[in-house]
């Protein structure tokens, strides 16, 4: 855990104000059972008014500047706990956003939210108990017992009896709790996981009524984390009443023994007074300790979790080695290239040669699981070849930095990913700094220019979350638009024209061709008639190239790519 607190360094001068504030508020407070010592024994034994009042003015003073030191404390503490958090958030977030999609797939979505959240709130709430508590409370401790044996040596016995007992139950229990804090954070990213997956796909769960599966699946996750957490918290729970329990007895023990050692002329009224308030001074201190220890495993076990996130070095970096580009732009070869998902027995695809150049059209074809989705992850690095190499304009992709392999492409991903903003703001998403002309003659060319201003807004018309007010057709043009406004040279489109009609299908094809003319183009598609004229038609079967070529030379010479086509088109239009 004192690892993450290294991102507190921009706040060490607050820090150091803060210990100075508690240490001269616990100084306050340790003297004050002196003076009340000194006002019975002195004033009120000898029935000095005048040393009465005097003293209790300096007392009300270091109780008032106590007062000052603490609540201020209490400001700069909560002000550099949440200055952490924000921090720490900040580190996890951009750690996370260099990870390639096997780290995702390791670690997995709802975790890595969980620990980005709940996880970092917990150190944070650990982290402002330890800055108010990790000075004062030991040192009212050790100046307490100071004070305490200062008054009576003997009778400061008590204390030595009673703190370990403290000390060993704190131990003992924080080491119960531990292990099963770090299970109920991960029974916490159970629950996350089944919560995100029944609202994403809600839609889904009550076209199938499937609610009453759902909610036994949610009820388990929910049943299964409460279990853990009642069972923690009754290990934890048991701390409190013992301290009090400890406290009380101690109390009484002084009294008694106190009492017997003032009645044998061995010790003041006065400092029995002190000694009780100091006994209570350090009891109330460890309880206070105690109470930070029921917070420190499940922030211990939460700092692991960050600490392995941010120990999670990405499979995929970026070579420091310089390259030279070639004048080949806008072209992509791929070579003898064979890759496996990270834990598959079998290569997802094996020997994949081919290319694709500038001012052509190169569609991939294949059944579901034939590898076409995995050469367009493996064209945009985010993962890495077996064997074999990828070249981008003439240059191996992991040669290159990831930020300018992806500058040069531009992608239209299976499923249609849209983000909470306006249209314009979604279809800058590929450019940022592309002007308001550039945004509609890229909607202009994906088609959906009609819709867009059809809408009451236009282009600022508001996408709501995962655009769940746009239609399937009508998120993939947006896609495609998001595309066409980086002016890449290369375009990929993955499986993008799906959720089209065939009608606006063929004149966003035919639009494509002329706006992208001087660019390679490759398109993944199930639906034939989308990639017919393709310049190169590459034909996959379970990840092996089954025949490349054009539509017609496929035709007499892949039965892989016949059967295709002849499930979809009659004769006629195949021809």
């Amino acid at each position: 855990m004192f690892k993450l607190f290294r991102f507190a360094s921009p706040y060490r001068w607050m820090i150091a104000a803060v210990v100075l504030l508690m240490f001269l508020q616990t100084i306050g407070q340790l003297y004050l059972p002196t003076f009340m010592a000194d006002i019975v024994n002195v004033g009120i034994l000898q029935g000095d008014s005048g040393y009465i009042w005097r003293i209790g003015g300096i007392m009300l003073l270091i109780a008032a500047g106590g007062m000052l030191c603490n609540v201020y404390a209490g400001y700069l503490s909560a002000k550099i706990a949440t200055g952490f958090g924000k921090i720490t958030r900040g580190k996890v977030f951009t750690h996370v956003e260099r990870f390639s999609l096997q780290e995702f797939d390791k670690i997995g979505t709802a975790s890595l939210i969980t620990r980005t959240t709940n996880d970092i709130t917990q150190v944070q709430q650990v982290f402002f108990m330890m800055m108010r508590m990790f000075l004062s409370a030991p040192l009212m401790i050790v100046g307490g017992i100071v004070m305490a044996v200062s008054k009576d040596a003997k009778l400061s016995l008590v204390l030595v009896g009673v703190i370990p007992i403290l000390v060993g139950v704190i131990v003992l229990i924080a080491a119960k709790g531990i292990p099963l804090f770090r299970v109920m954070q991960g029974k916490l990213d159970r629950l996350n996981l089944v919560l995100r997956e029944n609202l994403i796909g809600i839609r889904v769960v009550r076209a199938f009524n499937r609610t009453d599966h759902e909610r036994e699946r949610f009820g388990s996750a929910n049943e299964d984390l409460t279990v853990t957490a009642i069972k923690v918290t009754r290990i934890m729970s048991i701390m409190f009443p013992i301290m009090l329990f400890l406290l009380n007895i101690t109390i009484v023990a002084i009294m008694w023994f106190g009492s017997i050692r003032i009645d044998s002329g061995s010790m003041q009224v006065g400092d029995l007074i002190a000694f009780t308030q100091y006994a209570g001074q350090i009891l109330f201190s460890l309880t206070m300790v105690s109470m930070m220890f029921m917070m420190v495993p499940r922030a211990s076990a939460s700092s692991v979790r960050i600490n392995e996130v941010l120990g999670t070095m990405p499979v995929i970096i970026d070579s420091t080695s310089d390259h030279k580009e070639v004048t080949d732009k806008g072209s992509v070869h791929f070579k003898n290239v064979t890759f496996s998902y990270p834990g598959a027995e079998q290569p997802a695809i094996r020997n994949i040669t081919f290319s694709a150049n500038s001012g052509e059209v190169t569609a991939i074809i294949g059944g579901t699981g034939s590898g076409k989705s995995t050469l367009v992850n493996l064209l945009l690095r985010f993962y890495d070849t077996d064997s074999g190499s990828i070249l981008v304009d003439g240059t191996e992709v992991s040669k290159m930095s990831q930020e300018s392999l992806r500058a040069k492409i531009g992608y239209v991903p299976q499923k249609a990913s849209l983000f909470t903003g306006t249209v314009a703001d979604n279809i800058r998403f590929g450019k940022e700094s592309a002007s308001q002309e550039e945004v509609e003659q890229a909607a202009k060319v994906a088609q959906a220019e009609e819709f867009i201003t059809g809408m009451k807004e236009g282009y600022e018309a508001v996408i709501s979350q995962g655009g769940t007010n746009l239609s399937g057709g009508q998120k993939q043009r947006l896609s495609i638009a998001r595309a066409l406004v980086r002016r890449p040279q290369i375009y990929v489109f993955d499986d993008s024209f799906s959720a089209l009609d065939f009608k606006t299908d063929a004149k966003l094809r035919a639009a494509l061709l002329v706006e992208t003319a001087d660019a390679a183009m490759l398109i993944v598609a199930q639906r034939v008639s989308t990639i017919m004229q393709a310049d190169r038609i590459i034909v996959l079967d379970n990840g092996e190239i089954a025949g490349i070529g054009s539509h017609r030379e496929l035709m007499q010479s892949s039965t892989v790519y016949r059967e295709i086509v002849l499930s979809q088109l009659s004769e006629e239009e195949s021809a």
